[in-house]
């Protein structure tokens, strides 16, 4: 039975999803397919390279590097997070990316950005994800607003989880029977509509499609969560989620919080472990 995990963004929130895959490399808990957006794209990049830590000592090491998230990398790129620094400094001189492993695993890899014209959902497999230095995994980090967007094969591409937060609907399209689902947001959480509709309207003036999609994002998020809800009630999926609401922001820079909600994460594996070994059956 082919088992998907599912890896939700959230910016600096995805600390909790480094704890869960860092506490199952651990435990040597493997699924068959990885689907993520955002920063649930990067981190599940190295539970597939088999990486444990990475991403965990590279946050630990260079959050309060203004080269990794700052205004000056904001006033000089358009981008609060300095792309070039994390995914071409880092990955390749200062804690190097294991490539080869990556690919040679054979666990299916799916990375979600949002297509810049349309506002839609586009997903990449994991030879894609790894062209020109990850460019398909920059593309799906790059916030709305706070990055500008990624050119790929001639189209332009934004945060995949503006169009598709929870992408549980790819994970069973491509043949996932069970899906494994990490949150970044306790399962009590309602997204609100987008704030700041003037300035994003102005700014994607140009791209409909795209204004469309930010207004829709707290429905297409809020409908994902229920549906999530109820796969897990059928026993089709395992939800790991932090158990009380997240204060954090996805900038936040303060380690001992990150750090807190790393442990958040592990311990969520440690407590089910043998719920977790029975759902993967593995």
């Amino acid at each position: 039975m082919k088992t998907g995990l599912v890896l939700e963004g959230g910016g600096m929130r995805g600390l909790y999803t480094i704890g869960v895959l860092d506490a199952m490399m651990e435990y040597d808990i493997w699924t068959d397919y990885v689907i993520g957006v955002s920063a649930g794209a990067c981190n599940g990049a190295s539970y597939v390279s088999r990486q444990q830590y990475r991403n965990y000592r590279i946050d630990e090491q260079y959050l309060k590097d203004k080269r990794y998230i700052s205004i000056q990398n904001f006033i000089k790129t358009r981008s609060l997070f300095g792309m070039d620094f994390i995914f071409s400094e880092i990955p390749n001189q200062l804690d190097v990316f294991d490539q080869q492993a990556f690919l040679d695993n054979p666990v299916e890899f799916v990375v979600g950005v949002t297509d810049m014209e349309t506002g839609k959902p586009v997903y990449f497999g994991k030879q894609e994800s790894c062209e020109d230095e990850c460019m398909v995994i920059r593309a799906s980090s790059s916030i709305p607003m706070f990055s500008p967007p990624v050119a790929f094969h001639g189209r332009k591409y934004l945060d995949g989880g503006t169009s598709d937060p929870i992408p549980f609907k790819k994970a069973l399209l491509d043949g996932c029977e069970k899906l494994v689902i990490v949150r970044t947001r306790d399962r009590t959480y309602t997204k609100s509509p987008e704030g700041g509709r003037a300035v994003y309207s102005r700014s994607f003036r140009s791209t409909p499609g795209m204004i469309d999609c930010i207004d829709r994002r707290h429905e297409v998020y809020n409908q994902q969560v229920r549906c999530c809800a109820r796969m897990e009630q059928a026993g089709q999926a395992m939800i790991l989620a932090p158990e009380k609401p997240i204060t954090i922001s996805r900038f936040e820079n303060d380690i001992r919080k990150l750090d807190v909600l790393y442990r958040e994460g592990w311990q969520a594996v440690e407590t089910q472990l043998d719920e977790l070994r029975s759902f993967i059956g593995k």
